[in-house]
């Protein structure tokens, strides 16, 4: 596939994105972390996508999951989602609790089609999803403001006149994060989870966070050599996700 494909593909699934918000905060039990990590051996690239499920009240590790793969799609700048979803879609198959919300590393509204990976996949699991970027990716050549050295300032991130994600503040003399609705959920509800979720350990939401240092963990044991068995098995059937969830 041309990086015409992936775009026109993009431009597709967008109509199926909703930004009304279907989140009530008051009924969420349960949320969850997405990250993934890369590397190369041999040539070959692969990656480990880490699901991590906590209570949105206690902040208790309910589940894990993780999946590793090779990538099957090269690195196109905007298409990034096409790398990463089908090695999402396996790990998440994994699941036992259904969570209420989910959370990426990662852009969602934040993209040039509006289709960031907590976009694209929110659409595939028709889930409530949000990206937590922590460096600001540029779109049309428009910065953003700094939010106040307050915890809980944002600026909205503003292009065209249209509202694409915020610049929020989550610790005092620390930078902020990015964030951006993926499917199914508003700015306002998104930025009151973030916040609610985020830790005094660290600047980024904690489900985000647990996914991250996992990835860290799984990246460095199959490097060592202890999950490299499970790499052949599961590339068919990763070819096989990316033709049906992708098909020319």
């Amino acid at each position: 596939m041309t990086e015409q494909d992936f775009i026109r593909q993009q431009i597709e699934l967008s109509e199926q994105m909703t930004r009304e918000n279907t989140v009530d905060l008051t009924q969420v039990k349960t949320v969850v972390g997405v990250d993934l990590a890369y590397w190369e051996e041999e040539n070959v690239e692969y990656a480990v996508c880490c699901i991590v499920v906590i209570d949105y009240h206690t902040s208790e590790v309910l589940e894990k999951v993780s999946y590793v793969d090779e990538v099957q799609v090269p690195y196109i700048p905007g298409c990034l989602a096409f790398r990463e979803v089908p090695i999402f879609m396996e790990a998440y198959r994994k699941l036992k609790i259904v969570p209420d919300v989910v959370f990426f590393d990662g852009n969602g509204y934040l993209h040039p089609r509006h289709m960031g990976l907590a976009t694209h996949a929110g659409i595939l699991i028709n889930q409530a999803t949000v990206g937590i970027a922590k460096s600001y990716y540029k779109i049309a050549d428009m910065d953003f403001d700094m939010p106040a050295n307050i915890q809980g300032a944002f600026t909205d991130i503003r292009i065209n006149e249209e509202v694409y994600g915020r610049a929020l503040r989550t610790h005092v003399n620390v930078k902020p994060v990015f964030l951006s609705v993926g499917n199914a959920i508003d700015i306002e509800t998104a930025m009151e989870l973030a916040n609610k979720l985020t830790t005094k350990e660290s600047h980024v939401p904690l489900p985000t966070r647990l996914a991250d240092l996992m990835t860290h963990q799984m990246r460095k044991e199959c490097q060592s050599g202890k999950k490299l068995s499970t790499i052949n098995t599961a590339a068919h059937a990763n070819r096989a996700t990316v033709s049906r969830l992708f098909p020319l």
